[in-house]
């Protein structure tokens, strides 16, 4: 799907189909009320008659214009007038997306990108038009042997504004357009089940990356390398697998960036069966998303390299398999991580944390500036915070408000929970350094204080993205979350 930026007035612009912006008191909003005018106010009645009320998500196609250069009008809800925001804009712009992408048209013109929220600029208004048309498009990479469904035609998505705004329009369209790449990438590795998607496939993707994109460098790590550093943690977690684990290690290095690198750390467990404490057979099948960290650095690195950002990015992704068999680590094992801290396995079901302290030691040999590790870590998390806002903790609140900040930009948002040393006190062991779990009692932040353990002397984050990176039941899929929000920071690092 190709996204322009044009100057001029979308009421004087051919195309297959105009999107107009409706608020629920029937007012068209940006230049869908000049349209509106060209139409007689056709609009305006329709709205009156009680056909189309204006609420938030709401289209009507209006297939026979009879006046005007487009051949038809998709009418698109964006509730009421005050309470106009970035969140309802992006809303209708996702209900807009999905019924363009039904009818048969090939050209779209998005007439309320325009229309100003108090919240979003002329930048962002383009981003999320080009971010919300691709993610309504993608289409899971389905295993199966009837014929695949038709591809939609819409071909061509233009935004029309004012010549002063041409700038930030097409910045705002290639970013979102590479961010919805990114996404989709994260969305295909994520989607795939556990027997395709192992870690060698992960490893084999990413070389790939390496070869598709000059400023990307690719190096992976085997169990013979992994065990000579010392990474017993990582190890203890594939101990139960017939497949290998891998650290991937993918480099982005934009042109003229200067400064130390940002580390992006992610969880990479294709399948997890909980190993010895196994889970719950009930949503087990879900476990293939256990590896959406991973994906989203994946998504994020594409992107930026799709951007040639200047900037400098490491993304480090150990991919492991939790499996239980004669050989898995059991219950009340110790051992030692390359840190040389020793960890009691006092749950062989809280693995993610077990691989991601090993890479974020891994992480010191880049010295970054900042470091954030992602993962699908608890499912306390999803108890907290359900499946809006991503879970962040931190050691510095720099990197914190950062972070914060990027995912109120992107609507990608996350909330900060609390790290402080009480909570390390229910990690203790009496056997060991510390335990790798402490109870049920504010699971998400004990999850986090485990990694702060590895973390000094780092500026490091972590997000915990377990409600918010995939969705279950009957429209069962990866989110592409939270690579809006990573891409969101990165940039924000160009200035």
């Amino acid at each position: 799907m190709e996204f322009k930026a044009e100057s001029g007035a979308a009421r004087r612009t051919r195309t297959d189909c105009v999107v107009i912006g409706v608020h629920d008191d029937g007012v068209a909003a940006g230049s869908g009320a000049a349209i509106d005018a060209l139409l007689s106010a056709r609009i305006a009645r329709i709205t009156a008659a009680g056909d189309f009320t204006g609420r938030l998500g709401e289209t009507l196609m209006l297939p026979d214009l009879g006046k005007g250069p487009a051949a038809r009008a998709l009418l698109v809800g964006l509730g009421g007038a005050k309470t106009w925001s970035r969140r309802s804009y992006r809303k209708a712009l996702t209900s807009a997306a999905n019924a363009a992408l039904k009818a048969p048209v090939s050209d779209v013109v998005v007439a309320f990108a325009d229309a100003e929220t108090p919240d979003t600029d002329a930048y962002y208004r383009a981003r999320f038009v080009a971010e919300q048309f691709t993610h309504a498009a993608y289409r899971v990479p389905a295993i199966r042997s009837a014929k695949k469904a038709k591809a939609p035609q819409l071909k061509t998505v233009r935004v029309i504004g004012s010549a002063a705004e041409l700038g930030d329009t097409r910045r705002g369209l290639r970013d979102g357009s590479a961010i919805g790449a990114g996404a989709s990438l994260t969305r295909d590795l994520a989607n795939l089940p556990g027997n395709v998607c192992t870690p060698t496939y992960l490893a084999r993707e990413a070389e790939r990356m390496a070869r598709e994109h000059s400023s990307v460098h690719c190096k992976v790590l085997g169990e013979r390398e992994m065990r000579r550093l010392g990474m017993g943690s990582l190890m203890s977690v594939t101990a139960g697998s017939a497949q290998p684990p891998k650290l991937i290690v993918l480099e982005y290095r934009g042109r003229g960036a200067k400064a130390d690198p940002i580390a992006l750390v992610g969880k990479g467990v294709t399948f997890d069966t909980g190993g010895i404490s196994l889970k719950d057979p009930g949503g087990m099948d879900e476990m293939k998303f256990d590896m959406t960290g991973a994906a989203s650095v994946f998504g994020a690195i594409k992107t930026m390299a799709l951007l040639n950002a200047p900037i400098r990015v490491v993304g480090i992704i150990p991919a492991v398999e939790n499996m239980p068999s004669g050989t898995a680590t059991k219950p009340g094992d110790i051992v030692t991580s390359m840190s040389g801290q020793t960890i009691e396995v006092l749950n062989t079901d809280a693995e993610g944390r077990l691989i991601l302290c090993d890479a974020l030691t891994y992480s010191r040999r880049f010295k970054p500036r900042e470091v954030v590790d992602i993962a699908t870590l608890t499912g306390a998390c999803v108890i907290a915070l359900g499946a809006h806002n991503s879970a962040l903790m931190s050691n510095d609140d720099g990197v914190a408000e950062s972070l914060l900040a990027a995912g109120q930009r992107s609507s990608d948002t996350c909330w900060r929970m609390p790290l402080a040393e009480e909570y390390q006190e229910q990690l203790k062991s009496n056997f060991a350094d510390f335990a790798n779990v402490a109870g049920r009692d504010g699971g998400a932040i004990t999850a986090a204080c485990f990694l702060w353990k590895f973390t000094v002397g780092l500026k490091w984050a972590h997000l915990d993205i377990a409600g918010t990176a995939y969705v279950t039941g009957a429209a069962k899929g990866a989110t592409g979350r939270p690579v809006p929000l990573l891409v969101d920071y990165l940039l924000a690092k160009l200035g």
